[in-house]
């Protein structure tokens, strides 16, 4: 069932437009983003430099997108989780720690495949 609404190119340009107020809000509000970001700023440079092929590059540098990618997620259930409530419960904490392991694993991943492809 299709709900009514923005088509086309307005639906294209509104999605756009929340993104990037989702973006702004991670700088804003969250120092783990924007650490990473300026991680990704550095490292992504590098990334290409060191790559010796476009799959290369698109690893090294994939892999720092999908920290990022992690991290915005994470805020979002952390965000999620404080509108609901601030008294502790059992799965506030849960929500909030497996969110943190994402981010934790997605930067695992970027030193396995930085280590991987630089060793070869």
């Amino acid at each position: 069932m299709n709900k009514p609404g923005k088509t086309g190119l307005k639906r294209i340009a509104c999605a756009a437009t929340y993104s990037f107020a989702g973006l702004a809000w991670a700088w804003r509000k969250e120092a783990a983003f924007r650490q990473e970001l300026m991680l990704v700023m550095l490292l992504a440079p590098l990334g290409c430099y060191v790559g010796e092929n476009g799959v290369e590059r698109a690893l090294l540098v994939g892999v720092l997108l999908v920290v990022l990618v992690a991290e915005l997620i994470n805020t979002a259930l952390e965000a999620v989780v404080d509108r609901y409530g601030d008294e502790p419960h059992e799965f506030s904490k849960a929500a909030k720690d497996v969110g943190s392991a994402a981010v934790f694993v997605a930067m695992a991943n970027v030193t396995v495949v930085w280590a991987l492809v630089l060793a070869g």
